[in-house]
């Protein structure tokens, strides 16, 4: 079940596939479906740190070409981008939505309640109105990074 350097395992296999397909969605669907772009946003945060966890414990793959000497340094690049995006963007989500004020629920459980004085969505008081800007900026640039990356890294 370890990956070699030859030979990826199914648990990194299932990992990549599984953070690749929901990461295009949310970057795909963006704010069209805000509750559903929370809650998965917010849970596949779980399987990127375990990810992340099981790259550094296992290494990198061997690169596949070894005729050119840029494309193993562009492919190392691209999967460290791709693997710090992981991380960083449903983080500064997160920080949009508890720093604004909006709580966390994920798939309609409230784990941090709306801080607002009354039920009106437009009453919402942030918590810290500097790191929701900073989350939304952040959120918006590593989304920009993502979506290049990921088609450098089709593309590749």
């Amino acid at each position: 079940m370890k990956d070699t350097k030859e030979r990826l395992s199914f648990l990194t296999i299932s990992l990549h596939w599984l953070i690749a397909i929901v990461i295009i969605y949310l970057l795909v669907t963006g704010i069209s479906y805000p509750s559903i772009h929370k809650s998965l946003g917010s849970i596949i945060i779980i399987f990127v740190v375990i990810r992340i966890i099981w790259r550094i414990k296992n290494g990198w793959p061997s690169p596949l070409s070894r005729n050119n000497k840029i494309e193993p340094v562009l492919a190392k690049v691209s999967h460290w981008i791709l693997i710090i995006g992981t991380l960083l963007l449903p983080i500064s989500g997160l920080l949009i939505s508890i720093a604004g004020g909006y709580g966390l629920s994920i798939f309609g459980i409230e784990l941090l309640p709306i801080n607002n004085l009354s039920n009106n969505i437009v009453e919402i008081i942030p918590l810290n109105k500097s790191l929701e800007d900073f989350g939304h900026t952040s959120h918006t640039i590593i989304s920009n990074i993502m979506i290049v990356t990921i088609l450098l890294h089709i593309a590749g």
